[in-house]
Formats: structure tokens, C-alpha cells, sequence
């Protein structure tokens, strides 16, 4: 199963292959100095290197943990608060201003006041991530829930189901789809706050691990944190959508 997942999105990785080509092509024959862009086959090399050592290990972990937690949260939370903000006119009110207003508000702005108010670990990046991550949830959940079809829920009601009965057997099904498209946005954007949030206030996971390359003007070791993530980034994304093709093969 792991091979075919792999084997899948490889095949889809055409155009992500002609970059690394061209990446490898510019480096080697001099068109940027090594310096600033090293060869991506000596950077592939040094991952591999990376990654069969404990602390970039324990780094890579740090980061997993913000990400998976943050996304859970941002997960469960904007689908609720999505559907729910739809089922009602007072929902709808309050919800539309508050999203048209913090929607824009770049997140990492955040991130001082949240550590000062949640302390130096785990806690303030996965708020970050959370609060970045749950606005495309949250959105999609909503839209799809307002555009259901209201005779479903009137044959529904019409057939005994309770209110919490509508909202899981008729809404939820019914916004899914666009739920989990509005996920597999919000992965990808977790994965680039998580990063930048370890950059701001370092200390250990792979925006650390970075930047401490960086200071010490290693650039092969500067490339490697940003390797792990994109491929976590692309794995996550894949994995969604093998997911998403999976469990709703019943959805256009």
C-alpha cells in the first residue's frame, strides 16, 4: 500500500522533477554561485545524511508534533463551527464579519503575544497553526453548508431525524467534499506556519535547524530543513487526496 501511495505520487511529480533538473543543471555548470545555491544532489545527499541522525530526528519529531496537533484542532473546530454557524440567521450574522475582518490578519503577527501568553513550547506554535490553519476549513465547511439542498433537510426532518440528526447524516455528508478540499488547504498552510513559527523563536524543530545553518552559512545544511518540509508538505497533500478519493468515490 505505502509503495503504490509513493509510486502514485510520483507519477503525478513530473513538473517537480524538471525543477530539481533544472536546480541541479544551473548549480553545477556555475549560472548561480554554489554558495547561495548548492548542487540539489549534494543537498538530497546531506538529507539522507540528516535523517539517519538523532537530533535532526528529535527536530524533525518537535515539528510533527505542532503540525499534526494544530491541524487536528483546526480540523475539528472549523468543522463545527462552520456548520453550525450555517444552520442558523443569528449563526450567519456573526460569523461572515468576524471572518471578512480577522480573515486577512496575518497570523504570525500573533505569535509574540502568544508566547508571552502560552510560554516557549509546544503550545503557542500549535495555536499559531490552529488559527492559521482553521480559516479555509472553517470556510469551506460554511459554504458548503449553506448551499445544501434545503429540501434534504426537510425530508429529513420530515422523516423524525432530530436537529443533531440532520446536522450528521444530511449536512455533514452533503459539505464534505468541499471540507476536505478546504483541509488539504489548510495542510499546506500549516506546514508553512509551523516552519515559520520555529524561525521567529528558535529552539529546536526544522525552521531551528535552519536557521542556526543559515547563521553559520552552511548552505547545504540551510537547504535541508526546507527539503524535509516541502516533502512532508507533498506527502500530506497526496495522502488527502488519496483520502478524499477513497471515501467519497460517491462525489463528483
Amino acid at each position: 500500500m505505502i509503495a503504490g501511495f509513493l509510486g502514485r505520487a510520483l507519477r503525478q511529480s513530473y513538473s517537480v522533477i524538471l525543477l530539481l533538473l533544472a536546480w541541479e543543471v544551473l548549480a553545477r555548470f556555475g549560472a548561480v554561485p554554489r554558495t547561495l545555491l548548492p548542487p540539489v544532489s549534494l543537498v538530497i545527499a546531506r538529507t539522507v545524511e540528516a535523517l539517519l541522525t538523532q537530533d535532526f530526528l528529535a527536530d524533525m519529531g518537535q515539528t510533527l508534533i505542532r503540525l499534526g496537533a494544530g491541524l487536528a484542532l483546526a480540523i475539528v473546530l472549523g468543522t463545527a463551527l462552520g456548520i453550525g454557524a450555517a444552520q442558523t440567521r443569528t449563526g450567519r450574522l456573526v460569523f461572515e464579519p468576524l471572518v471578512r475582518v480577522l480573515g486577512p490578519l496575518p497570523k504570525i503577527a500573533l505569535f509574540p503575544a502568544l508566547l508571552l501568553l502560552l510560554g516557549f513550547d509546544h503550545a503557542p506554535r500549535i495555536a499559531l497553526v490552529l488559527i492559521d490553519a482553521i480559516f479555509p476549513i472553517v470556510l469551506a465547511a460554511y459554504q458548503a453548508a449553506c448551499t445544501i439542498d434545503e429540501k434534504l433537510i426537510w425530508s429529513a426532518r420530515a422523516a423524525g431525524a432530530s436537529t443533531r440528526g440532520c446536522m450528521w447524516r444530511v449536512v455533514l455528508p452533503a459539505a464534505l467534499p468541499q471540507i476536505l478540499t478546504g483541509i488539504r488547504v489548510a495542510a499546506v498552510i500549516a506546514c508553512v506556519v509551523v516552519f515559520l513559527s520555529e524561525m521567529v523563536q528558535p529552539g529546536d524543530g526544522l525552521g531551528d535547524q535552519m536557521i542556526r545553518a543559515a547563521r553559520a552559512f552552511r548552505s547545504i545544511d540551510m537547504f535541508v530543513p526546507i527539503v524535509v518540509i516541502s516533502v512532508l508538505g507533498f506527502l500530506l497533500d497526496h495522502a488527502l487526496s488519496l483520502i478524499r478519493s477513497r471515501a467519497l468515490s460517491w462525489a463528483p
